[in-house]
């Protein structure tokens, strides 16, 4: 096993990465190379906003392609479909849970690069899916929040159906 930590990401979400990796070096890096050449052409580059701007914008996405890289390279395909027990919550799972007053809130586990609370994509290191990881229905956790400790009960744990391949269902 090699030293660089790994990054468990679903096939989407390692997609989606490479989706923005590739639009940012195929589409919006040439752009600002192309302003920034044709600003430099324009003479004084000290008070050349387009020139100023354009060499920030180049900084900026050179950045971010060197963590989509280093993210890509740890990352680490679990497909949640695949998962053989899927009576507990692990990586991929949607879970569903109720607090003391019953009221619900579905979550699904997914890679840090992927999550988005909004629509219920929690990281695989935030609190609650740690405290959610082997949980089974019927179980208590109680997650650690900067406002205090909450109790969910773990209602429903799903997964995604595999796909069957067409030449495996003839």
């Amino acid at each position: 096993m090699s030293s660089a930590p790994t990054n468990p990401i679903t096939p989407a979400g390692l997609a989606a990465l490479k989706a923005r990796y590739d639009r940012l070096l195929g589409t919006e890096r040439p752009e600002i190379v192309e302003i920034v050449s044709w600003a430099a052409g324009n003479g004084d580059r000290s008070e050349n906003g387009d020139y100023l701007y354009g060499r920030k914008r180049m900084r900026e996405i050179d950045r971010e392609l060197a963590h989509l890289a280093r993210r890509m390279k740890a990352a680490r395909v679990v497909d949640p479909a695949d998962q053989p027990d899927r009576s507990r919550a692990f990586f991929g799972a949607t879970v569903t849970l109720a607090d003391e007053d019953d009221a619900r809130k579905i979550v699904t586990l997914v890679g840090d690069d992927e999550q988005d609370a909004s629509s219920g994509r929690i990281g695989w290191s935030s609190p609650l899916a740690r405290a959610l990881r082997g949980a089974t229905v019927g179980d208590l956790r109680t997650v650690r929040l900067p406002g205090g400790e909450k109790e969910w009960e773990v209602v429903a744990i799903a997964y995604p159906t595999p796909v069957v391949p067409v030449a495996a269902r003839a």
